[in-house]
C-alpha cells in the first residue's frame, strides 16, 4: 500500500504543438491535423474526439474547416505517436566525432518514422548503430538537424548531443551551414546564375506537395548552370533556407522541373537521359559547417551515386568520363567562381 505521508506522484507531462493556419485554410481540421503533426488521419481524427485539440481555444469537430489566422493546439499523449525501433540497416558515414555525425543518405530512404514509414528510415537506422543521439527535435526524429527528400541522395547532419543540436540548429538559422546541391532540370534556365525567392507552402490542393504560396514561408535558392544540354541543365543548387521540397518547387514553378520528379513535373523522359525509376537527378553533394563545439570549418563532398553518374555520362555523351572520381569536379562544381 503506498505511503499516504509520502510525495505525491509526478504529473505526467503530455507534449503539446501549436500552429497558425495559413496557407491550409478550408481543409478539414483531421485532414490539417494529420499533414501538420505528421500522424495518420485516424490518429487525427482520435485526438480531436478526444478532446485534445482546439481551435482558438476551442474544441470543434474533425469536419470543421479552420481559416487562415486560425490558431490550433494540439496535445499528443505519448500512446498517439508509435515507438521507432532500432533496425541494423546499412549507413554509409561521411564524417563522425563524439559531437555530429554526417550520414551520406542513400535515395529511397525517408529521413525520419512518420504515417505509412514506421520502419526503413534514417532514425531506425542511427538507432539501430548504437551510440547518443540527440534529443532536442523530440521522440521519433533523435539526431535529425535537417532533412533531405526520400528519394533525394547525399549529406545529412546528425547531432549526437543536446549541446551540438542547438549549435547546429542556430548555425543553420543564421546561414552558416552551406548546403550546395547537384542537379538536372529540364530546360534551360533565362540566365547562367539566377535566384528564386518565392514563398513555399503546402499546397492547398494536394495536401502531399508544396507549392509557391503568398502566405507561405520564405524560400530562397541561388542556382548556377553549370553545363547547358540539347535538352537539360546541369545546376548546382545553393539553398539559404530549407523548406520542405524547396528546390524541387522553385524549378518546377519556373517551368524547369528537376529531371524525374513524378511529384512536379519533371518525370517523364526517363530513358532519354539513362536515369532508372523513381529517381529524381537532385543529390546533396556539398556540405560545410562550422563544428559545433570547436568552431572549425568541416568541409566535406559526395560524389554522384553510381546511377546519377552513369544519367551525367549519358547526357553529355560521354564527356563526363574523364577519369576523375566524381564527374561533377569536371563541370566545376566545386569552383565557386563557375
Amino acid at each position: 500500500m503506498a505511503d499516504p505521508g509520502g510525495p505525491a506522484p509526478a504529473p505526467v507531462t503530455v507534449p503539446e504543438r501549436e500552429f497558425t493556419v495559413e496557407a491550409d485554410q478550408g481543409v478539414r481540421l483531421d485532414l490539417l491535423i494529420a499533414a501538420r503533426l505528421e500522424l495518420s488521419r485516424t490518429q487525427a481524427a482520435t485526438l480531436i474526439a478526444t478532446g485534445n485539440v482546439r481551435v482558438n481555444g476551442r474544441l470543434e469537430r474533425a469536419s470543421v474547416r479552420p481559416r487562415a489566422g486560425d490558431r490550433i493546439t494540439a496535445r499528443i499523449p505519448p500512446s498517439a505517436r508509435r515507438p521507432v525501433e532500432a533496425e541494423f540497416l546499412p549507413l554509409a558515414i561521411t564524417f563522425e566525432d563524439d559531437d555530429v555525425l554526417v550520414v551520406n543518405k542513400a535515395a529511397g530512404m525517408v529521413v525520419h518514422p512518420a504515417p505509412g514509414h514506421w520502419s526503413g528510415t534514417l532514425v531506425n537506422a542511427l538507432k539501430g548503430r548504437g551510440g547518443p543521439l540527440s534529443a532536442a527535435t523530440g521522440e521519433n526524429r533523435e539526431g535529425i538537424v535537417h532533412r533531405l527528400d526520400k528519394d533525394t541522395s547525399g549529406l545529412l547532419l546528425v547531432a549526437k548531443t543536446d549541446r551540438s543540436h542547438r549549435a547546429l540548429g542556430a548555425a543553420l538559422a543564421a546561414r552558416r551551414i552551406i548546403r550546395r546541391y547537384a542537379a538536372v532540370c529540364w530546360g534551360h534556365l533565362s540566365a547562367d546564375r539566377i535566384s528564386i525567392d518565392r514563398p513555399v507552402a503546402r499546397d492547398p490542393r494536394d495536401r502531399k506537395r508544396m507549392a509557391i504560396v503568398s502566405s507561405g514561408r520564405a524560400a530562397r535558392t541561388d542556382f548556377v548552370r553549370l553545363a547547358r544540354f540539347d535538352a537539360v541543365d546541369l545546376l548546382r543548387a545553393q539553398l539559404h533556407t530549407g523548406r520542405t521540397h524547396q528546390i524541387r518547387v522553385h524549378l518546377s514553378s519556373i517551368g524547369h522541373p528537376v529531371a524525374g520528379d513524378d511529384t512536379y513535373g519533371g518525370g517523364g523522359g526517363r530513358r532519354l537521359i539513362g536515369l532508372p525509376s523513381r529517381r529524381h537527378f537532385l543529390h546533396a553533394a556539398w556540405l560545410v559547417f562550422p563544428h559545433p563545439v570547436t568552431g572549425v570549418s568541416i568541409d566535406l563532398r559526395s560524389p554522384l551515386p553510381d546511377e546519377l553518374a552513369h544519367s551525367l555520362s549519358t547526357i553529355a555523351g560521354g564527356d563526363a568520363e574523364t577519369g576523375f572520381p566524381d564527374p561533377l569536379e569536371y563541370f566545376g562544381f566545386y569552383r565557386l567562381d563557375a
